[in-house]
């Protein structure tokens, strides 16, 4: 059972094209709080300077409106926690850090690099915890000086409590971390930016975060994070901390974590191949969730009606992209004929189209679409199942010219021609009988008697259904093909 008000915030850094995972993140936290009735936060973190930009800001707002998501809170909507960026708030971070310090629940640490190396190395030989080893836990006026005198420069670390952290993750139930495992942790950098060990979740305390749902591979983070907010509420800068929900990896080919750079975890993929985002959706929210035993293609309304966080399984979910591709076929033919005409118009324009814009011809792709809708997996294969419509000779695939021309085609075609010469061409059954009793007197059935005709009329062994396409492309054109091939 959930307690109202739920909020809950997606905070991505402006760093590159969004990936699959960061879109599922993000999709369980707005389902999740459109479920309960609650605040959908989007936050950007981009304290970043040497990897942020401004080009990927612009592309995250773009690719989270196209997926369809609206947000309660944030950029270019405001709320009573403004800023919503990190690179806006150094001031409050600023001021939290030297509270912390103030507090004695941080201090100045003045190990170098290399003798924090030569620690952990040592430690490890020695099969010990290789984390800091509190050498500047508590440091003398006398010491602090004496590294200062050296031109040493610090850092901010946090004091973690010597005790076991345990907390209830949402979907892994009770988990724990011991002091040995958890040890004293960086906040602020030496030049004085902070790092996302504060800011997290400074935001998250100030921004009244309920429910953390976040990544996996940022558990081994969330124990420093309690104990962060335990001082952030001892301070009177947080109310309480929020309940942590940490979702399944998405893992890729050869079973390891989907990363940036496996093509198939790019955005900006998926809508070049015209995915529609509904689709999209619908098989992310699988990967770690499930709808029901028996349904797996639904509208996004329908998940939010169900989804919630106790039911993410925390077992890996593998990323199918043959499923995917499936689930949004699907969706295109959940939609009617002319949404689904218009959805193809960006497939059927330069620079996609081979053909030039005044051969495209409304009337035959508006007779086309239905047929068309019901064999597409992805928008963007509609160019290359249409333009045998609008261009004068069709694209001659050679494997399908091949394949179908074995033997001696020429025999078949020409009765096939003088089959559909007598037919009636407002009749598609009438053109399929036509080429049918044209196999029967070459002893082949329609599959392999129709593969010319279609190879000789299209180009291609494979497409829309034939002979609506004989019927739309006309008699005049369509025979003249089958005189050529």
């Amino acid at each position: 059972m959930v307690n109202a008000p739920v909020r809950v915030r997606f905070c991505p850094s402006p760093t590159g094209n969004p990936h699959v995972g960061l879109v599922r993140t993000a999709l369980f936290n707005w389902a999740f709080a459109r479920h309960h009735g609650g605040t959908f936060v989007f936050r950007i973190e981009d304290t970043d300077a040497a990897r942020d930009s401004e080009e990927s800001y612009a592309q995250l707002l773009d690719s989270l409106r196209w997926l369809g998501f609206t947000w309660d809170e944030g950029p270019e909507v405001g709320g009573p926690h403004a800023p919503y960026r990190q690179s806006e708030r150094m001031d409050i971070y600023a001021d939290v850090a030297k509270k912390l310090k103030d507090g004695g629940y941080a201090y100045d640490c003045y190990c170098t690099t290399e003798e924090l190396d030569a620690r952990r190395d040592a430690a490890r030989a020695a099969g010990k915890p290789s984390g800091y080893d509190g050498t500047c836990r508590e440091l003398s006026a006398d010491q602090v000086a004496a590294y200062q005198a050296e031109g040493r420069s610090s850092i901010v670390r946090f004091r973690m409590p010597d005790e076991t952290i345990t907390f209830t993750d949402l979907v892994r139930g009770e988990l724990s971390f011991t002091p040995e495992n958890v040890p004293d942790f960086g906040i602020v950098r030496a030049n004085g930016a902070p790092l996302y060990t504060l800011v997290n979740p400074v935001d998250d305390a100030l921004m009244e975060i309920t429910h953390v749902l976040r990544g996996e591979d940022l558990l081994s983070s969330t124990p420093r994070q309690i104990a962060l907010y335990g001082a952030l509420i001892e301070l009177g800068i947080a109310k309480a901390v929020p309940s942590f929900g940490h979702l399944p990896y998405v893992m890729g080919e050869g079973n390891k974590k989907l990363s940036k750079r496996d093509p198939e975890s790019s955005l900006n993929l998926y809508r070049e191949r015209g995915f529609l985002p509904e689709g999209l959706l619908n098989y992310l929210s699988l990967l770690g969730w499930s709808f029901s035993k028996d349904q797996d293609v639904f509208s996004i309304e329908e998940m939010v009606a169900k989804f919630d966080i106790p039911e993410v399984n925390a077992n890996p979910a593998r990323f199918d992209l043959k499923k995917c591709e499936s689930i949004n076929g699907d969706h295109i033919r959940m939609l009617d004929v002319k949404a689904f005409a218009e959805a193809c118009t960006p497939w059927l324009r330069a620079p996609h189209a081979p053909w030039a814009p005044e051969a495209f011809d409304q009337a035959a792709w508006e007779a086309i679409a239905p047929h068309a809708q019901t064999r597409l997996a992805v928008l963007s294969d509609i160019t290359a199942n249409v333009d045998f419509l609008f261009l004068d000779e069709p694209v001659e695939d050679q494997p399908s010219w091949d394949k179908a021309m074995k033997g001696e085609p020429a025999a078949l075609l020409t009765t096939a021609r003088a089959n559909l010469e007598a037919a009636d061409w407002s009749d598609p059954e009438a053109l399929k009988q036509a080429v049918l009793t044209a196999g029967e007197a070459h002893g082949l059935k329609l599959g392999k008697a129709q593969a010319p005709v279609r190879v000789a009329v299209t180009g291609r062994t494979v497409g829309l259904p034939l002979f609506e396409s004989l019927e739309i492309l006309g008699k005049d054109k369509s025979l003249s093909r089958i005189d050529a091939a």
